[in-house]
C-alpha cells in the first residue's frame, strides 16, 4: 500500500503545478494513478478511485486519442474541478489509515527524538 501511497502524492503533486487543470489531471491519472491495480489499494479509498478511472475513461476515443483523452475533452470544467478535488482527498484519506510507513525509516526515530522549541515572539514585546 506504500508504493499506492507514493503514487497518489506524486499525482496530488503534479496537480499543484502550472497548466489548465484539465492537463493537469490528465497528466496526473496517466503518469501516476492509469495503471495503478485499484485492488491493491485500502477499501476506504477503492470505490472513489473506480469512479475517477471510470470517469476517466468512459467516452469513446476519436481517431488518433485514447480515452482519456476523449473524456478529459467531453468533461466540463466543473466536472474537472471534482475529480481533482476527488484525487486529493483520495490523497487525503491516506493520512487516517495506520498502517503505513514512513518514507525514510529513519524519519520516523528522528521525528520521535527531535523536539520543537516554540519561542512565542510576542513576550518580547510585553517586556518592553
Amino acid at each position: 500500500m506504500n508504493g499506492a501511497w507514493h503514487r497518489f502524492r506524486s499525482a496530488a503533486l503534479l496537480l499543484a503545478r502550472s497548466g489548465t487543470v484539465k492537463e493537469r489531471l490528465q497528466s496526473a491519472y496517466r503518469l501516476h494513478l492509469a495503471d495503478l491495480d485499484s485492488t491493491q489499494l485500502p477499501a476506504e479509498i477503492r470505490g472513489n478511485f473506480e469512479a475517477l478511472r471510470g470517469a476517466l475513461t468512459r467516452e469513446k476515443p476519436m481517431r488518433g486519442e485514447d480515452a482519456v483523452t476523449a473524456s478529459i475533452r467531453k468533461l466540463s470544467s466543473r466536472e474537472v474541478d471534482d475529480l481533482a478535488a476527488g484525487l486529493i482527498e483520495m490523497f487525503a484519506s491516506f493520512s487516517q489509515l495506520e498502517d503505513l510507513e514512513p518514507l525514510h525509516p529513519a524519519a520516523a526515530t528522528a521525528s520521535s527524538t527531535v523536539k520543537a522549541q516554540i519561542v512565542p515572539l510576542f513576550a518580547l514585546e510585553a517586556r518592553s
